[in-house]
């Protein structure tokens, strides 16, 4: 079972979180921008842009921080962090 977490954060305190589950046999990469994806949609988002830091925090650490940069639209919170908690 792959198992992404999803939360929104304003002034360290955390707004929203959803955890996502994937029980299918795509790859990691397809499972997270899944899971992402549905996760934005839960929390009436819109999908944030991959930057090379974005990229570069995720493989090293299956955790990562999107802020106001990634997104096209203005956001209400400081950031949105993901982190894979459970892999196959």
């Amino acid at each position: 079972m792959f198992r992404l977490w999803a939360k929104t954060f304003k002034n360290t305190h955390m707004l929203k979180d959803v955890t996502i589950e994937d029980a299918t046999t795509d790859t990691r990469t397809h499972k997270v921008f899944h899971a992402l994806e549905k996760a934005c949609s839960e929390m009436d988002l819109s999908a944030p842009i991959w930057l090379d830091k974005t990229v570069s925090d995720f493989k090293r650490f299956a955790k990562t921080r999107f802020y106001q940069d990634n997104f096209m639209e203005t956001i209400e919170f400081d950031y949105l962090e993901i982190q894979v908690i459970e892999e196959d």
